[in-house]
């Protein structure tokens, strides 16, 4: 695997973060700075990372891998850590996400 590859696994992880920062980041009682610190902080290595991916790895396919990995990482998040509901048919779509990634990587040059 690439570096290009690697940071773009690490920025599709650091997209996790900025979710989860933003919602621990209010509370009735207001602002709690410290996780909003860290959504910015973790909007901040993403960005980077897909920066360095890109410039190796396709746009297109760099962005669609970035986003599904936050996407498919948030979602499982939402479910250990927040109760969201787990009906089969989001465990099914999600599943459709990673289908989506995988193929992208082994598309990719």
């Amino acid at each position: 695997m690439s570096m290009a590859w690697i940071y773009l696994i690490a920025a599709g992880l650091f997209e996790w973060g900025w979710p989860v920062g933003l919602k621990l980041g209010m509370a009735e009682s207001g602002a709690r700075w410290g996780w909003l610190g860290f959504s910015v902080a973790c909007i901040a290595a993403s960005g980077t990372l897909l920066l360095l991916a890109q410039r190796t790895i396709p746009m297109g396919t760099a962005y669609a891998v970035w986003t599904g990995i936050g996407a498919v990482g948030t979602f499982a998040l939402g479910l250990l850590l927040f109760g969201e509901p787990a009906s089969l048919a989001r465990m099914f779509f999600v599943g459709l996400i990673v289908v989506g990634i995988v193929g992208l990587k082994l598309a990719s040059p």
